[in-house]
């Protein structure tokens, strides 16, 4: 369970202070970006359940490690039916709550237009796998391999794996400004080139992964500077002070992937369809960035390590 600080260092003293000021955000953001056609959509008034709640509910469950839909769900009717007195049915929850995917994700991306988040123009582009199931059962699944799931290799953990890779742009401070799901056999630095489609004058950290000569004046066509390592047995490499300066910053990336999989199980795929993997994927992120954004206007100076302190 999670516990809370008692030194008054943050307003947020239990974790029902921490669902109703996620609320609030949620709530303000939804007003504010929400499209018409999903904010006024029909009998969205009927509903028992407003979508902020909806979503303030997913992002709690996400933050508290709660895998299971039908236990946090369950978790919530029995302790915080104050806070939520018209819950709805517990289908219909995960239907809406998939159904808000999109809705999410445009929150997750409009979130620093609201918030006073340091944000630094450099950033840092990485992937980690996202098996869907064991290696052994691969050919058994055949609900995400229509979905585009493929094999696909992860040198760091050197094994073989079948689902999607997810690629991540994130701030020097550690905060996720874009991310997208590929098939597993996706090259980095194809999803460096979608991740990047919009995006202008800010220098990007990579590993090896990342290198090549057509790649880096692409970049440079779009003002980015792309700093990527070498190859050991590259002819042209960086300065070992520059080396050295890439592969410290580069730890960033490590932490926030190492948190989103240690303590909000991103890794873990319980999804029975592709859209209920990018759903859980999507809320995962939001709470993740939310935690950062909290953290930024409280002023807490919490190890970013671990990300359960940033707020609690």
């Amino acid at each position: 369970m999670l516990k809370f600080q008692n030194n008054n260092t943050t307003v947020i003293a239990t974790f029902e202070d921490f669902i109703l000021t996620t609320y609030v955000i949620i709530d303000e953001l939804y007003h504010q970006f929400a499209l018409p056609e999903v904010a006024k959509r029909r009998h969205v008034l009927d509903a028992k359940l407003s979508d902020s709640e909806i979503i303030t509910i997913s992002l709690c469950g996400e933050l508290l490690g709660v895998d299971s839909e039908n236990a946090w769900f369950s978790f919530v009717k029995k302790n915080y039916r104050h806070l939520f007195p018209k819950l709805c049915s517990r289908s219909r929850f995960n239907r809406t709550r998939r159904a808000l995917m999109q809705t999410t994700e445009l929150l997750r991306q409009k979130m620093l237009s609201v918030f006073p988040v340091p944000v630094s123009s450099y950033c840092i582009i990485d992937s980690f796998p996202l098996a869907v199931c064991k290696f052994g059962r691969a050919r058994y699944c055949k609900t995400f391999r229509s979905q585009g799931a493929d094999y696909g290799k992860c040198p760091s953990k050197k094994e073989t794996y079948f689902g999607y890779k997810v690629h991540a742009l994130v701030t020097l401070e550690g905060y996720i400004t874009a991310f997208e799901i590929t098939p597993a056999s996706t090259d980095d630095r194809e999803g460096l080139r979608d991740l990047v489609g919009n995006c202008s004058n800010i220098t990007i950290l990579a590993d090896k992964g990342y290198v090549g000569e057509k790649l880096m004046q692409e970049m440079q066509e779009q003002t980015i500077c792309l700093f990527a390592l070498k190859r050991s047995n590259s002819k042209e490499n960086w300065p070992k002070s520059v080396r050295q300066l890439i592969f410290k910053l580069r730890r960033r990336v490590e932490t926030v992937f190492s948190q989103l999989s240690g303590q909000l199980n991103a890794e873990r795929v319980l999804a029975k369809s592709f859209q209920g993997l990018c759903t859980r994927l999507v809320n995962k992120v939001l709470a993740y960035n939310l935690c950062i954004a909290l953290n930024s206007i409280f002023g807490e100076t919490c190890e970013l390590g671990k990300i359960k302190e940033l707020i609690f």
